[in-house]
């Protein structure tokens, strides 16, 4: 059973930085494209923050975070990291870590601009990041 588990959410002042981790259980990521969206509240549409390749490490950076996010993966662990920093109060959402078969996206930057919450492999439940002085 495949399993995606995010942690490294919290309060944080604007400026500061966070370090998000997803765990991954059940699959290698060989074949998959992982990727990091957030959800504004309430009822915002998803964003794709930053995806990233397994097999080459290719990634795509949303321009909202360009520069201040940081996506990555320890195969060793089978983990993605988001590197967070320089946050700002419009980062506040709920992050969610994603897996998807290479095959449903031609590229990191079309899984992060048009990946629907339906058309993924799996995804984690999510972590609350608020940036807030």
């Amino acid at each position: 059973q495949v399993q995606l588990e995010e942690s490294g959410g919290g309060l944080v002042q604007p400026g500061g930085s966070l370090r998000l981790s997803c765990a991954a259980s059940g699959f290698t990521g060989d074949h998959y494209r992982m990727a990091w969206f957030r959800q504004a509240p309430p009822g915002k549409e998803l964003e794709g923050v930053s995806c990233i390749r397994i097999s080459d490490g290719n990634t795509y950076v949303s321009d909202s975070v360009k520069g201040r996010f940081t996506i990555s993966r320890d195969s060793a662990n089978n983990t993605l990291y988001l590197q967070m920093n320089s946050l700002k109060p419009e980062d506040t959402a709920v992050y969610r870590c994603a897996a998807a078969q290479v095959w449903r996206f031609s590229s990191v930057r079309e899984m992060c601009l048009t990946a629907t919450p339906w058309g993924v492999d799996y995804w984690g439940k999510g972590t609350l990041v608020t940036v807030s002085s």
